[in-house]
């Protein structure tokens, strides 16, 4: 099935659609909201040209993944950005995300932002020790966006964050196109250019798409998903050495007896910050599936 038409942008009920030939905007058919189908950022569509002039989305086509908010489809990796400082790194929002983003098979890279202003090594060891890959970037020079750059091409990507953390900065550096059109848009609109409100796809070279998506609250993060809770601890891979080891084979690893998880935690070899936010998760999730 041809994936060469694709929904790089939404907005007032257009879809903005890069094609073979050029960017059209084109809408909807009626029909999938009766379906309850909503074409969103990232999908790969069908279209079709009616009466010369409108353009119409006829399928959209069986997604890889998809975060629900902000709508966005068929993503290779998500950049988690994260301020050294101001504000400082939440480990437990980080572990929510990157757990979320495992249930749903994405691939997760740090990006640590503004280290110009305070070292963010500690933070990043936590996670590059259990094999995520991780970026330092300094927000005023843009030293180290390149080797992010080179890692994000030939996939589609999307920079998510919390408000202030830098992400309009790190695309100025990586995706230099982006910066411009929001800076045009911006005039138009009479906005601050630094603020992002709509999900959108920035092609700055080949084949390579970047998305920068709305700055969230602490808050607002379970807006991109939920796990079951029964498979929250399939969301934290450095747990998977240890799960098999455990004394009862349906050990939730919280405060069971011979539990080789929290064993290792005890040792050294599982960071305690990543447990604590484990037992979090998993606490939410069970009393949310007991509330329904």
């Amino acid at each position: 099935m041809s994936k060469e038409n694709r929904i790089i942008g939404v907005s007032g009920g257009l879809y903005t659609v890069e094609t073979p030939s050029g960017t059209v905007q084109a809408k909807s058919r009626g029909v999938f909201r009766l379906n309850g189908i909503k074409p969103v950022t990232g999908d790969y569509v069908k279209l079709q040209f009616e009466d010369n002039t409108d353009t119409v989305i006829t399928d959209v086509l069986t997604r890889r993944n998809e975060i629900i908010r902000p709508p966005l489809a068929n993503i290779d990796i998500t950049v988690l950005v994260v301020s050294s400082c101001e504000p400082p790194p939440n480990l437990f929002i980080l572990d929510k995300l990157t757990a979320i983003f495992e249930s749903k098979g994405i691939e997760t890279v740090f990006a640590f932002t503004k280290i110009d202003l305070a070292q963010a090594e500690k933070y990043a060891r936590i996670y590059s020790d259990i094999g995520y890959k991780t970026f330092m970037v300094d927000n005023t020079g843009g030293s180290g966006s390149e080797s992010l750059s080179n890692y994000l091409r030939g996939k589609t990507s999307a920079l998510i964050g919390n408000t202030g953390v830098g992400k309009s900065s790190l695309m100025k550096y990586i995706a230099p196109i982006a910066e411009h059109k929001t800076s045009e848009i911006s005039k138009k609109l009479g906005r601050g250019k630094h603020t992002t409100r709509e999900v959108k796809l920035y092609r700055p070279y080949g084949d390579t798409y970047i998305a920068d998506t709305p700055g969230f609250s602490t808050v607002e993060v379970s807006r991109y998903g939920v796990i079951p809770s029964d498979e929250v601890a399939d969301c934290f891979r450095e747990f998977k050495e240890y799960t098999d080891k455990c004394r009862f084979k349906d050990c939730a690893h919280i405060k069971e007896d011979s539990c080789a998880v929290r064993e290792a935690v005890k040792t050294g070899n599982i960071a305690a910050s990543r447990h604590e936010s484990y037992c979090r998760i998993y606490g939410e999730t069970l009393k949310k599936e007991r509330e329904y």
